[in-house]
């Protein structure tokens, strides 16, 4: 586990926990985060931040349909008074 935490000139505090030993990730997601919470700043981050969301969701949406397609519905058959 990767911890990094980071303080803007404006006060904001970003801090990140990643897996594994990455700490340029680390340290980026942190900075992120200090971004997003600066209220100035949170929009733009938002903005840049929107294409990889979007990814995400797409990603997302093609595994659900790959996983639906092996989906098995059980369902229990009542035989006689047992």
């Amino acid at each position: 586990l990767t911890r990094a935490a980071v303080r803007l000139d404006g006060g904001a505090i970003g801090v990140s926990y990643r897996l594994g030993r990455d700490l340029e990730s680390a340290r980026a997601c942190a900075l992120l985060d200090a971004l997003w919470l600066d209220a100035r700043r949170r929009d733009a981050v938002e903005i840049a931040l929107a294409p990889v969301e979007a990814r995400l969701a797409s990603e997302a949406q093609a595994d659900a349909r790959k996983t639906a397609t092996t989906k098995v519905n059980f369902f229990t058959l009542v035989r006689g008074e047992d």
